[in-house]
């Protein structure tokens, strides 16, 4: 009688100790290894899918500054050839837009946090910055150029002639590179945009700024807000590319490529590039 007892106890014991083995609030795929549950889960979704998870928000979120004819305000209304690209992109993947304005400084910092997706704002592509985002083709050409007051146009000839001179450019730009790449014997000082640097030149608190070609070119001369200055000829800086920024090693890059050649081959860019005037940069 006892032993049939203990065996019965036994019997008993197992099944309790099985149940508890396999709990009702197990995770799905328990008792798969580690490998096969990975591999499962990117089959599903895979978790840095940048991509699926701009859609699912269903709006494209791009850091932008007020960099004209890139982006910027005219008449209350956001406007630009970078504006016009971004706002056709989008139209073609289903997506809305929001255009918020970042410090240019922090754009590494506000792409990773996903305060942004992207960043469309006549981005320089160079290697350092590859470290920290991806990047889409190519599509338009551009250099750094130094703008003065016309009245010292005489004056800086060459990067040595600004050897003293207070110079400003925007922080973390191509602008800030070359100053230090060219003019290291110039009194450098950073501001926070680019139409920052030119206000710092017409009140006469710098005596030059480095700023990109096409918003010098647009902002800068007769009939504009800053008629008393420009650009210095003969200064030769960095030759650079735009492209979009993202998230390093998004999903998104591959779809916006496909979305730029689509664009340009039905000469989407080519008609924006056209009302901006600047045609003969666009990349095509």
């Amino acid at each position: 009688m006892k032993k049939v007892f203990i065996f019965a106890l036994a019997v008993m014991l197992s099944a309790v100790l099985g149940a508890c083995g396999q709990s009702d609030n197990a995770p799905a795929g328990a008792g798969e290894s580690d490998a096969d549950a990975s591999a499962a889960v990117t089959e599903e979704q895979p978790a840095d899918d940048d991509l699926a998870y701009i859609q699912d928000k269903g709006t494209l979120v791009i850091g932008i500054t007020d960099a004209k004819p890139m982006n910027y305000y005219e008449n209350g209304e956001l406007v630009g050839f970078d504006t016009e690209f971004a706002q056709a992109a989008c139209a073609k993947l289903g997506l809305a837009y929001n255009f918020v304005i970042i410090d240019w400084d922090m754009k590494e910092v506000e792409l990773n946090a996903k305060s942004i997706d992207c960043i469309w704002n006549g981005l320089t592509v160079t290697e350092e910055r590859r470290k920290n985002m991806a990047f889409s083709d190519s599509y338009f050409r551009n250099e750094q150029v130094v703008v003065a007051r016309a009245e010292n146009a005489g004056k800086y000839t060459d990067a040595a002639s600004l050897a003293g001179a207070n110079v400003v450019a925007e922080a973390g730009s191509a602008g800030e590179t070359a100053v230090a790449a060219d003019m290291a014997n110039a009194v450098y000082t950073a501001v926070s945009s680019q139409s920052g640097a030119l206000l710092e030149v017409k009140a006469g608190t710098a005596d030059a700024a480095v700023i990109d070609y096409t918003m010098a070119r647009t902002m800068t001369g007769a009939d504009t807000d800053y008629e008393d200055l420009t650009i210095i000829e003969g200064i030769d800086l960095a030759d650079e590319e735009y492209a979009i920024g993202f998230r390093p090693g998004s999903t998104a890059v591959a779809a916006f490529n496909e979305i730029k050649a689509e664009l340009t081959d039905d000469g989407t860019l080519a008609d924006i590039a056209e009302r901006y005037d600047i045609s003969d940069n666009l990349i095509k």
